[in-house]
């Protein structure tokens, strides 16, 4: 007996022993050290609305990530936030780790390591396969739908769903170098109040924010975890709401988003550097908003912060379009200023001088 119970407790000491915690602030910062200055863009290709049409075999597109990547690549960047979706995985999963794997091979070949992100809490909280509805004219992100949806998140019985998701993507591709990091969950408590509300939405992210963290955890990715704090108080911790605490608390580098201008954004960098642990931009760049690649970029580059804006090419997702066209769509004039995106669809940079400093801060390009 005294020897079965002796294996045992061997058993659960090697267990817990091979369980992955959180990264210690020293193990996050010699992950960073080895990493070139990252610079790139949140990535749909111009030809899908949302995540579904981006991986969905009926729309998967590699020849044009290809081409798109490559424009990237050009411009110097060498990363890409790439979002994923749930039902992705329930439908295909052997199809849909065939398209990841095949896209993460595609950005290689630009020496280009994405960000995938699992779950995201904006815009249409009632995702469904299949074909998509067209762009409404005029309107940002007009098809953008949420991970997990309203059902997704409120029924209970949808948990091992979200967990075999969780686990099968983050086991497939754990060891796999050409992915750069695992953004559990864009903007969780995100009310999206274009749409209908999710009843309890904040209190479920929080019960599943944990959750997810440990569920990536468990299939001991090389690479480290994160979720970007977005808004609210980020300098006190008396002053955090429960799912800042929450993504602070448990990601291994510290990403947050800004579409503020150079002051503000220099600020939030200040607010996070107490955290003593690698700090990534995962989200700015709204020129409209005084967010723009002259004015961040340097900031980002001083701090030896990572910096990826919102949007590679203007196409389905109509992000050039300001926020606001949610409340006056752009169909009858244009907006003055392109809100996201950085080429057109042959390729053209809207600005040329962005790409051109892009390159000269980045030491990369072509």
């Amino acid at each position: 007996m005294r020897r079965l119970l002796a294996l045992a407790l061997c058993l659960l000491s090697t267990a817990a022993a091979s369980a992955q915690a959180r990264w210690t602030p020293e193990r996050a910062n010699d992950w960073y050290a080895k990493q070139p200055w990252l610079v790139g863009s949140n990535y749909v290709p111009s030809d899908a609305i949302n995540q579904f049409e981006m991986f969905q075999a009926a729309t998967w597109n590699p020849s044009l990530n290809d081409t798109e990547l490559g424009w990237a690549e050009a411009a110097g960047m060498n990363t890409m936030r790439v979002f994923l979706q749930d039902q992705l995985w329930q439908q295909d999963p052997q199809g849909f780790k065939k398209r990841l794997n095949e896209f993460l091979a595609i950005a290689a070949k630009h020496h280009i390591r994405p960000m995938l992100v699992l779950f995201d809490s904006c815009w249409d909280p009632d995702p469904k396969l299949g074909p998509q509805h067209p762009p409404i004219p005029g309107i940002h992100n007009s098809g953008w739908v949420q991970s997990p949806g309203t059902k997704g998140l409120t029924d209970p019985a949808y948990e091992p769903k979200l967990e075999a998701y969780v686990k099968g993507v983050v086991s497939a591709f754990s060891k796999d170098d050409r992915v750069l990091a695992w953004d559990i969950w864009n903007e969780p408590d995100n009310a999206t109040s274009q749409y209908t509300p999710t009843p309890n939405k904040t209190a479920r992210v929080n019960y599943y924010l944990p959750k997810v963290f440990a569920w990536a955890r468990s299939a001991q990715p090389t690479q480290p975890l994160t979720s970007g704090v977005w808004h609210d108080n980020w300098s006190d911790p008396a002053k955090e709401n429960d799912t800042v605490k929450i993504q602070l608390a448990e990601s291994d580098i510290i990403t947050f988003h800004n579409y503020g201008w150079p002051e503000e954004f220099e600020a939030r960098i200040k607010e996070l550097q107490p955290l003593g642990r690698p700090i990534l931009c995962t989200e700015y760049m709204a020129r409209g908003a005084g967010s723009t690649f002259d004015g961040s970029l340097p900031v980002a580059k001083k701090y030896n912060v990572a910096a990826i804006n919102w949007g590679l090419v203007d196409g389905r997702t109509q992000t050039k379009y300001p926020w606001d066209s949610w409340q006056r769509p752009y169909v009858l004039q244009q907006p003055t200023l392109w809100f996201h995106e950085v080429f057109h669809t042959d390729g053209t940079p809207y600005r040329e001088r962005e790409v051109e400093e892009l390159k000269e801060l980045t030491g990369r390009g072509r």
